[in-house]
C-alpha cells in the first residue's frame, strides 16, 4: 500500500514563501505520477500542480509563475516550492500519487497566508 506524508506547511505573510515536501513509501516511487492538491474551507479540492514519472509538469492557472513542483526519485519525494504567496492560497495541501486509476493521498498539511 502506498503511503504519502506531507510536511512543510505553516503560517506565512502575503508575498512570502514556503516549501512543501511529500515522502512516499510502499511503492516504487519512480513509476508514480505525483501531484499537489489543495482544499480551502467550504471549497472543493482542486489541482495545484502535477509532475509525471518522466518529469513533465502542469500547473493550475492560479499558481503559474509562483509555484514549482519537483521530484527526487532517489529520495522518494515530491516538493512544492511556493513563492509570492497570496491569502487565496490558504488551504490544506495534499500530496497525491497516481498509477493508472489508483490514487494515494497524504494526510494533508495546512498552509495559511495571512498578515
Amino acid at each position: 500500500q502506498v503511503q504519502l506524508v506531507e510536511s512543510g506547511g505553516g503560517l506565512v505573510q502575503p508575498g512570502g514563501s514556503l516549501r512543501l515536501s511529500c515522502v512516499a513509501s510502499g511503492t516504487i516511487f519512480s513509476i508514480l505520477d505525483m501531484g499537489w492538491y489543495r482544499q480551502a474551507p467550504g471549497k472543493q479540492r482542486e489541482l495545484v500542480a502535477t509532475i509525471t514519472r518522466t518529469g513533465a509538469t502542469n500547473y493550475a492557472d492560479s499558481v503559474k509563475g509562483r509555484f514549482t513542483i519537483s521530484r527526487d526519485n532517489a529520495k522518494n519525494t515530491v516538493a512544492l516550492q511556493m513563492n509570492s504567496l497570496k491569502p487565496e492560497d490558504t488551504a490544506v495541501y495534499y500530496c497525491n500519487g497516481r498509477r493508472y486509476e489508483n490514487d494515494a493521498w497524504g494526510q494533508g498539511t495546512q498552509v495559511t497566508v495571512s498578515s
